[in-house]
């Protein structure tokens, strides 16, 4: 059994999203010491370490936070057997310089990698790949469109893998659709590089991370009406640091475009329809913010509103 602070380490969580998430959404059902100590399985810590890594690649936490773990695992097509199987580091080829870096400094080995092979750019000369016997064709892609397409085919071919995964940080839905219909997993950068095996096994096992589905559902409930900020606000007046002030404002205004976009006269379906995801785009922004007021207001030692009474 792991403590809170380990546990949180685990999965790649801050122990104060940890807190967040048990205290607004009930992700863990724990057990206690003999000192009141949260205590958490193997299983449990296993479980959170999935929900972070589909928040991580755009699920709202309120949604995921019920599922059962076989649903997580399906979610990220990464189960059980494959993921707790002993089996060695998964061999990769790998594509860009920041990521390399990123891997060396924690230790390939420790994350559970092999690189074989190794680049800086996806445009340079290809051939370096030649005869790296890799499973998993690793790329760095910060950005990427669908002229790297061709780019990737190739590096695919020289490295001879079975399996491409593509990272990115900002990217569109129609490049991410194009990659995996070039059969490539597509994941955005994770936080911790702990997660790159996880990812290279299930792009090895054929699954797919899914999108996220922009549904008005997936959308947290509001956390902080304008009678909380104002408490927040008030309260923040007594410590040197304006952060609560400047994120309660953002808050305000990422709320009412929400509420603005859902009143928002249409002309036509496809206008209702980019209404729609305008606001749904509003109110998973506003759910990021809240997450991050209730991280800065417990840091500060803030009061901490109750959640707005629901009609």
């Amino acid at each position: 059994m792991y403590r809170s602070g380990v546990a949180a380490r685990l999965a790649g969580l801050s122990v104060e999203t940890l807190r967040v998430w048990e205290r607004r959404y009930g992700v863990s059902d724990t057990q206690r010491s003999e000192r009141g100590q949260r205590l958490y399985s193997a299983g449990q810590v296993r479980r959170l370490g999935l929900l972070k890594q589909l928040v991580d690649n755009g699920h709202a936490i309120g949604t995921l936070a019920r599922l059962p773990i076989e649903r997580l695992e399906e979610m990220t097509g990464v189960h059980a057997d494959a993921a707790e199987a002993p089996r060695g580091p998964v061999r990769v080829a790998l594509v860009g310089a920041a990521l390399a870096r990123r891997i060396a400094a924690v230790g390939a080995a420790s994350l559970g990698l092999d690189v074989r092979r190794s680049c800086a750019r996806l445009d340079e000369d290809m051939t370096v790949l030649d005869g790296a016997e890799a499973e998993v064709l690793l790329l760095e892609l910060s950005e990427p469109d669908e002229a790297a397409l061709p780019l990737i085919a190739a590096a695919r071919a020289n490295a001879g893998v079975a399996a491409v995964v593509v990272l990115y940080r900002f990217c569109s839905s129609a490049t991410i659709r194009a990659l995996r219909a070039h059969d490539c997993m597509v994941a955005r950068m994770p936080s911790e590089m702990g997660e790159l095996a996880l990812l290279c096994r299930a792009a090895l096992t054929g699954r797919q991370l899914p999108s996220p589905v922009r549904t008005p559902g997936m959308v947290p409930p509001v956390r902080f009406d304008e009678e909380g900020l104002a408490t927040i606000t008030a309260a923040g007046n007594r410590i040197a640091c304006e952060c609560p002030r400047h994120l309660a404002d953002l808050l305000m205004m990422v709320g009412s475009f929400e509420r603005y976009s859902a009143q928002c006269a249409s002309r036509n379906e496809a206008d209702a329809e980019l209404h729609r995801e305008l606001g749904h785009a509003a109110g998973l922004a506003r759910s990021v913010l809240e997450t991050a007021m209730e991280r800065l207001v417990l840091a500060e030692g803030l009061p901490l509103p109750p959640p707005p009474k629901r009609a």
